[in-house]
């Protein structure tokens, strides 16, 4: 059980994940949370201006599928936290990366959107991809420290604390799901 209630999102779930799987938490954590980005860049990089008609998807869709993968992770978050295994649990850099591809290709369908002129898009992608690397490896480090600081001032927290980010993630994946779905629903009368 982590000593320190995680939060929401990737990083979250791969600092909860990490902390019952490898006894080398920063360099696992660290390599799950950066096979996310071959993934988002890929997806990215297929929208450059050569390629945007050949990748596009229905952001309505798209959307909805998002929120789903988000709802994923409590389920498996509460799975680490029980002592539990699954497939992500043993791997999470291929669920990272599977997930990668999946939001890389909805930050693509909405860059396509922005109106951003084609000469900048390289130049956005790239400085992109390097704030959202710099602030995963930084939130997982963090998460890292803090609960080795936990643990060695001996904080114990309360059972229900420790069950928080599985739950939380999972509540607001399912809330994000239906959201997204209702509006698709909609958007199809």
């Amino acid at each position: 059980m982590p000593s320190i209630p995680n939060t929401c999102g990737m990083p979250g779930f791969i600092a909860t994940l990490n902390d019952h799987t490898s006894p080398s938490v920063p360099t696992t954590a660290s390599s799950t949370s950066s096979a996310a980005t071959p993934a988002r860049s890929t997806t990215r990089a297929k929208r450059t201006p050569s390629s945007w008609r050949s990748t596009s998807a229905p952001l309505l869709p798209l959307n909805a599928v998002i929120a789903l993968s988000i709802l994923f992770l409590g389920p498996e978050i509460v799975r680490a936290q029980r002592g539990q295994t699954s497939f992500t649990i043993r791997h999470p850099w291929v669920v990272a990366f599977a997930f990668g591809l999946l939001h890389g290709f909805g930050f693509a369908s909405g860059l396509s959107t922005m109106g951003l002129p084609s000469a900048e898009i390289p130049l956005a992608l790239l400085v992109f991809n390097l704030g959202v690397e710099a602030g995963q490896l930084a939130f997982v480090l963090l998460v890292v420290a803090l609960e080795r600081a936990f643990l060695t001032l001996q904080v114990a927290w309360p059972r229900f604390v420790a069950a928080l980010p599985g739950y939380v993630v999972g509540s607001l994946g399912a809330y994000w799901t239906i959201q997204r779905t209702l509006v698709l629903i909609g958007s199809l009368r």
